[in-house]
């Protein structure tokens, strides 16, 4: 048996990692199952001295705690040995490694520095261009950068970019977190003068945030913190700091960038750092990350074809976010414009009227590149700009040609673990959609769509959460959203419904807490836990999420102002009808028109089922953490409001006699009602479809919830929904052309057109994976495999590269007969469950099943 996919803290091979016992973590392959481990660990920079070994572990997991003291800077491989179930020791596996970076603010020996020159609210700035020269005698043996700034940065070394990151060092509350990055430049420096140049723009920091593009969200005042520590070959230390020693100026080629509203760049102008640097301060010490990274990824070559209005459009043939490039030849001062959004109107012309709140020519976002060329070459690449777009219009003094231009698309850089084929084409380019809409708004933070607001909404972000952790390797990623939560969080356990904040006008705010988005702070947690079975980030947040489940349940029974009790006796204690909340949120127009009244009133219904169920969630985490005290809390307040809400459901106002597929989704799911309740419901919400013309009606909350409500009731039920190719429903976006999952179910056909790449309604997934092909992680090591074959469906399957390896699923009807193929990875078992009763407990290898 042998150790493969080693990972620490579920990344490979981080550098700059500031956890003081990470675990390494592996899969198993070419054995059945684990009875021990062994860990090494060297020090590369000591003739690999072992530092820690683990010994023979006893042990099933696949991973292991790293035990030693762990100091700043130390780089440390490790590799792993497992033995099999005959207690057979196997090879040792290929190495991995992981480098801590700087864990005490004291170790920061570098200034913040920023521009010589005073912001003013009113104006926008040219990027800063900071440079140091430093003269090095030796060769180098070990060189890292440490770098961070208030805004985005781009470092370069001799010219050539550090690293293949972009838009550093993330988006985080900068009032409250500063992320840094470490980079290895040991080949990039040698003996002479060596030019180490940093490029400043706005950023999140104080470039244009949220749906209306407020500015300086962060700060008036850009800067930069960086420290170069290089080791010479005869052991000797050389350290460049950040100071008022460094040379500035801003008079570079980047004369304005803006995440949304793109750059301006001139590119015969050349920085002269004719000025220097001025010190100055911030009061949050740098972090790490502990996340994966910004890359650039896919490369897209677009169609090019004249417009009705004389200018070229730029057809990529994919809706992405992304930035551009194009390399071309040119005479000084000929100048290159280009627009992007994500359709074209009615006449063919690029319209951005889906992305901008207001239609007018200087409304955020504006996605423009204004570019000025020099003579000769010009090559281009965006750097501190990025844009959703399927579409370009071009507006040039200069012929471009396909090949000389390509869209990029950038993104966290987030392995995909699921995959999908099956029958249904277009649910096969609904899986594609998905897959393209989660890159495009999964960029440090989970974002709603990537033009017009790209705000982090904690709704977006809980609904999708289950989906994600199958379609990627999310566990960072998610984390690093939960602490951006729990960074905000209010001295009264209020989370946020947006997070950063940035962005969020005052209107905004007073949605903070609002149940469904704010509820993030303990469903991701939860759903990571049972996801990854890694009960540790339940550990790191629960008095956090304590915090939040006591804010919940102040809100029960509260009366305010002249507002009458809704319900009479017992239960109004645990009724929750006060503080402001989005209640379901965007149903169908035909089912529940958009009233101002869904952001100012309360909702009693929605509340009180969220209430209830976050709090039997909490009840579980506190029962797993042995907080007794709490889950008996938690457990009362739970089943209060369940009862609460069974009571509400007799009121004429929020009866289950609705045609509202929500109002009948949400409890059944949530498991809320009494058992006479809950059977009138399932025959309603069965109705209420057959009226609809079984097209989805349900709206923000509940769309992701009810394939496994009517799996429950009866499975063909759901397969004629998911089937369902007409407006309101998940197969006719890809029947409408879309390549990214829509915000509004009507996409381009409504006369006001919303963002085309909203990843949310794509949640649909996880039901793809867990029950038409039955995938389900149930224990460490351990899954479920119960797939569900249906519909109009001949085979489906999919795939899914688990924390603890990789399993897959499929099926497909051949001669009146399903067959099933189900893998099973090394070191784990399942409890596999067929439609036709069969059960079987296996563990690693793969097995076929025909049934009739």
């Amino acid at each position: 048996m042998r150790a493969i996919r080693l990972r620490t803290e579920y990344l490979k091979d981080p550098m700059g990692i500031d956890i003081s016992e990470p675990r390494l973590m592996w899969n198993c392959e070419d054995g059945k199952e684990q009875r021990a481990y062994q860990v090494v660990c060297t020090d590369p920079d000591m003739q690999d001295e072992v530092i820690w070994d683990s010994g023979k572990v006893i042990s099933s997991h696949m991973f292991s705690v790293y035990q030693e003291d762990l100091s700043s800077r130390q780089r440390t491989e490790w590799k792993v040995r497992l033995w099999d179930q005959d207690d057979l020791p196997g090879e040792w596996s290929e190495k991995a490694s992981f480098e801590i970076g700087l864990l005490s603010a004291g170790e920061w020996k570098a200034s913040w520095i920023t521009g010589d020159y005073e912001p003013n609210k009113k104006e926008r700035y040219p990027a800063d261009c900071f440079l140091k020269e430093f003269m090095l005698e030796k060769d180098v043996k070990k060189a890292r950068l440490y770098i961070t700034a208030c805004g985005d940065y781009e470092a370069c070394l001799d010219g050539k970019k550090i690293g293949d990151q972009f838009f550093t060092p993330g988006y985080t509350d900068y009032r409250k977190r500063i992320q840094y990055q470490v980079y290895d430049v040991t080949k990039m420096l040698h003996p002479g003068t060596n030019r180490l140049s940093i490029t400043l723009a706005d950023g999140w920091y104080r470039g244009a945030c949220g749906a209306y593009g407020l500015i300086y969200q962060y700060g008036l005042e850009t800067k930069l913190l960086a420290q170069l520590e290089i080791t010479l070959s005869d052991g000797s230390v050389r350290t460049i700091v950040t100071d008022e020693n460094w040379a500035w100026s801003n008079d570079g080629p980047v004369r304005f960038a803006d995440h949304k509203d793109g750059e301006i760049f001139i590119a015969s102008m050349e920085p002269s750092y004719s000025g220097k640097a001025k010190k100055t301060s911030h009061a949050v010490v740098p972090t790490a990350s502990n996340n994966v990274p910004v890359k650039a990824h896919e490369h897209l070559h677009p169609m090019i074809w004249d417009a009705p209005n004389g200018k070229k459009i730029l057809d990529f043939g994919q809706n992405i976010a992304g930035i551009v490039a194009f390399k071309v030849q040119a005479r000084e001062g000929q100048k290159i414009f280009l627009t992007f959004g994500e359709m074209l109107d009615e006449e063919g012309n690029l319209t951005l009227k889906n992305i901008r709140p207001n239609a007018k020519n200087d409304t955020t976002p504006k996605q423009q590149i204004d570019y000025t060329c020099k003579e000769g070459l010009n090559e281009y690449q965006m750097r501190f700009g990025v844009f959703g777009f399927q579409y370009g219009e071009l507006d040039s003094e200069v012929e471009i040609l396909s090949e000389q231009i390509e869209s990029i698309a950038v993104y966290s850089d987030l392995e995909q673990t699921g995959f999908f084929e099956c029958s249904n084409e277009l649910l096969n380019k609904f899986f594609e959609s998905t897959i393209w809409s989660s890159k495009s708004n999964h960029l440090d933070i989970p974002t709603d769509c990537p033009t017009r607001e790209r705000h982090g909404w904690s709704g977006d972000a809980q609904i999708f959460y289950n989906t994600a952790a199958y379609l990627f390797d999310f566990a960072t990623f998610g984390e690093k959203y939960v602490r951006d939560m729990y960074d905000w969080q209010r001295k009264d356990g209020c989370l946020p419904h947006i997070v950063p904040d940035g962005g969020a006008d005052k209107i905004m705010y007073t949605m903070n807490g609002a149940v469904g988005w704010s509820d993030a702070g303990i469903m991701i947690p939860y759903r990571m836990w049972k996801r990854y079975q890694d009960r540790s980030i339940l550990e790191r947040y629960y008095e956090g999420m304590k915090r939040y489940a006591k804010f919940m349940i102040s809100r029960c029974g509260k009366v305010v102002g002249l507002q009458k009790p809704v319900l009479i006796g017992k239960y109004q204690k645990y009724l929750v009808n006060t503080g402001q909340s989005y209640g379901e949120w965007a149903e169908p127009a035909d089912v529940m028109p958009f009233a101002i009244k869904d952001f100012v009133f309360p909702h009693p219904e929605e509340s009180t089922a969220y209430t209830s169920y976050v709090l039997g969630l909490m009840k579980e985490i506190a029962e797993e953490l042995h907080k007794e005290e709490d889950a008996g809390l938690f457990k009362e307040y739970s089943k209060g409001c369940r009862k609460a809400y069974q009571a509400l459901v007799e009121k004429k106002n929020f009866s289950l006699d609705t045609d509202r597929q929500a109002k009948l989704v949400r409890p059944l799911y949530f498991k809320l009602l009494n058992g006479i309740q809950a059977e009138k419901a399932r025959k309603r919400l069965i109705q209420a479809l057959e009226n609809y013309g079984w097209r989805l009606g349900t709206g923000f909350l509940s769309t992701p919830l009810i394939l496994d409500v009517l799996t429950d009731i009866d499975p063909k039920a759901a397969y004629r929904l998911l089937e369902n190719e007409e407006l309101p429903g998940w197969l006719s976006m890809p029947k409408n052309g879309a390549t990214t999952i829509w915000e509004n179910w009507e996409g381009t056909t409504t006369p006001n057109p919303a963002s085309l790449n909203h990843y949310s309604k794509g949640a649909v997934l996880e039901w793809v994976f867990s029950a038409m092909c039955g995938i389900r992680v149930k224990a460490e090591n351990e899954f479920e495999i119960a797939p569900l074959p249906g519909g109009h469906f001949t085979y489906a399957k999919a795939s899914y590269q688990s924390r603890f390896g990789l399993v897959r699923s499929e099926w497909e009807i051949r001669d009146g007969k399903t067959n099933f193929v189900i893998v099973i990875p090394a070191g784990c078992h399942a409890v596999i469950k067929l439609p036709d009763g069969t059960k079987e407990t296996v563990s690693v290898g793969e097995y076929h099943f025909m049934t009739d």
